[in-house]
């Protein structure tokens, strides 16, 4: 546990893993990448985490949900047994995507749940919405929160007049797109072609005045639609 000289108005992070390999691993990957991130500190178990926690009062906690040490609880408990510091906020980096370790970590007081197949740009991106109090998800995630909360929300979306917009075809591709299909595999699913794919794709962001399949991903949750 360390807490280094962070500079001013930089994001506090603490890391929490228990491989060495992969603390250091995104150490280095966010002082490459996010020179507004400073890693302040790192654990590698839960009771080691909440002692971090407690005594470092990091911005954003970034831990993996299968954690030794507690009761078993892994990085839900760390969240629980943490309590609710106003200004900490919990972000699970993980290998996981069952919904199962999803669901456990978002109903225990975290604000994300991101893969490790994500991109250091992307992490940094996901720290800092949740730095900012916003939630942030690897989309192939946030349909299991959505589930999981009863947010289903059919009539909601019907009603929707940016929805309106879309054909039934975009609306489709939107909502795959949105849960984290490649083109590829919205195509496979869909039965059109990729280039199709891409064509509704760039309708859908037009449209709907967004800029990237981020924030489609993010406009998609937002009206309860993955």
């Amino acid at each position: 546990m360390t807490d280094p000289a962070v500079g001013p108005g930089k994001i506090r992070v603490l890391i929490v893993d228990d491989h060495a390999l992969v603390r250091t691993g995104v150490r280095a990957e966010l002082a490459r990448h996010a020179p507004d991130i400073d890693v302040v500190g790192e654990a590698a178990d839960v009771e080691g985490a909440v002692a971090a926690v407690a005594a470092l009062r990091p911005d954003v906690v970034l831990l993996d949900v299968h954690l030794p040490g507690g009761s078993g609880g892994g990085g839900a408990e760390v969240v629980r047994t943490s309590g609710p510091p106003p200004a900490t906020r919990f972000l699970a980096l993980s290998v996981s995507d069952a919904s199962d370790d999803v669901v456990a970590v978002i109903r225990a007081g975290a604000r994300g749940y991101v893969t490790k197949a994500i991109s250091a740009e992307e992490l940094a991106e996901a720290v800092r919405r949740v730095a900012a109090g916003d939630a942030a998800f690897s989309p192939r995630l946030a349909g299991f929160v959505l589930d999981a909360f009863g947010t289903g929300a059919t009539d909601l979306a019907v009603r929707d007049d940016e929805l309106d917009r879309l054909s039934a075809r975009e609306r489709e591709v939107m909502r795959l797109i949105a849960r984290g299909y490649t083109y590829k595999e919205v195509a496979a699913e869909l039965f059109i072609s990729i280039k199709t794919v891409e064509t509704h794709v760039s309708a859908v962001l037009r449209k709907l005045q967004l800029s990237s399949r981020h924030e489609l991903t993010r406009w998609a949750a937002a009206r309860r639609l993955v």
